[in-house]
């Protein structure tokens, strides 16, 4: 057999997988689903949009459809720990899609919800949740959460809680799961903060590294605009009149700056929307669901905003403002490059920007390509390191 046929799955998780067009396993799903089928920890090594989300709950949710039990009130059998709102309910959505039929009991819990709602779904008790550290803390304090029927714990984005700050409540709340129980934790990096959390949580864990970040690179057109600071809302207008870009991401170093591009846009008639955490959770789902849809054609979002962001056939990626961090280069780039495919990302770059831009070819082993031929052109010419004048001696 072959494709997901090759793994024992129930029939309805795989009548559900040909539903959405899943014909063939990824690679972090090829090999990380036969692990933890066998009820092995696993430590994976794989970025955002290589499959991850199927790999670790496919077979969480052919085990719980396979062996029922009943749960207590408060109780979890599997804890899903993600960092952003936005990943967790996409990680939710796909959940439900794969357990369709199974009557599995799931909630997602993340601040800025109706914590109510979420009280009222643990009352019954469930057989997955999602959560954000957060939150998933508060409901641990007040009482509100149990794990002493938990089997399953998955650590999502493991070194995305570690750059937003989430470390120490990932470590409160491990400390609240039981000893005995299957644990798999991904992470696009392996940091020596990571590798060490990995040590603490994991057990004997199989390791499956796929698609390490550089490689992410070579799926992506990209191109360098260099230009004058006023005239970046005039070469984003530019390149949107080609039509051919359908679904652009547009990333911004602020939320005060994603709001000004979508203004901008919004005037030239071109549908837009932001999405940072200054937004509601309603208008950040709103926003995401309409650029899905289609209804909206380009999403502006800062880097943390973005780390839900899971969106097929994103035809293009603009980095209006270079990241800070080189390493989200390769994040925000990937959005573009899902599962494989090929993409498109343009960056622009003022003169003050060269350094990062330096930082950035480092991060990937490569240079990228500068567009002379974009009607915004300007000519940069990185300046001559000056020499030091060597010190006087001086005799006393």
């Amino acid at each position: 057999m072959t494709g997901f046929k090759a793994f024992p799955l129930m029939d309805s998780i795989l009548e559900q997988l040909a539903l959405k067009g899943y014909k063939d396993p990824t690679p972090v799903q090829k090999e990380s689903i036969p692990i933890l089928l066998e009820g092995r920890d696993l430590l994976g090594i794989a970025q955002t949009g290589t499959g991850k989300t199927a790999a670790f709950s496919l077979p969480m949710i052919n085990k719980f459809g396979k062996n029922r039990i009943d749960i207590e009130p408060h109780c979890t059998r599997a804890l899903i720990l993600t960092p952003t709102r936005e990943l967790a309910s996409q990680i939710m959505d796909n959940i439900d899609d794969y357990a369709e039929g199974l009557n599995l009991k799931t909630k997602v819990v993340y601040g800025g919800a109706r914590r109510r709602d979420q009280v009222e779904a643990l009352k019954h008790g469930l057989d997955i949740l999602v959560a954000t550290p957060g939150r998933l803390l508060d409901l641990i304090r007040s009482g509100d959460v149990n794990f002493k029927q938990l089997e399953v714990f998955i650590l999502d984005e493991a070194d995305t809680m570690l750059d937003m700050g989430f470390f120490d409540d990932v470590q409160l709340v491990t400390e609240q799961l039981p000893e005995t129980r299957q644990t798999a934790l991904f992470s696009a990096t392996m940091p020596e903060t990571i590798e060490s959390l990995g040590h603490a949580i994991l057990i004997s864990p199989l390791k499956v590294e796929i698609a390490p970040e550089s490689s992410t690179v070579d799926l992506v057109d990209q191109k360098i605009f260099f230009l004058e600071k006023a005239n970046k809302k005039f070469s984003l207008n530019s390149i949107l009149e080609n039509r051919k870009y359908e679904s652009v991401l547009v990333f911004c170093k602020t939320k005060f700056g994603a709001d000004i591009v979508v203004e901008d846009l919004l005037k030239t008639s071109v549908t837009a929307a932001a999405i940072h955490s200054k937004k509601s959770q309603t208008d950040r789902e709103r926003a995401l669901q309409d650029f899905k849809d289609g209804k909206i054609r380009v999403l502006v979002a800062t880097d943390v905003a973005a780390r839900g962001i899971d969106v097929d056939n994103i035809s293009l990626v603009i980095n209006f403002n270079l990241p800070e961090d080189p390493r989200n280069y390769i994040h925000r780039i990937g959005r573009t490059a899902r599962a494989g495919k090929r993409g498109v990302a343009i960056s622009f770059c003022v003169e003050n920007d060269l350094v990062l831009l330096k930082s950035i070819e480092k991060n990937i082993n490569q240079k990228v390509p500068v567009d002379t031929t974009q009607p915004f052109h300007k000519e940069f010419q990185v300046a001559a390191k000056k020499k030091k004048k060597p010190k006087k001696k001086y005799k006393f």
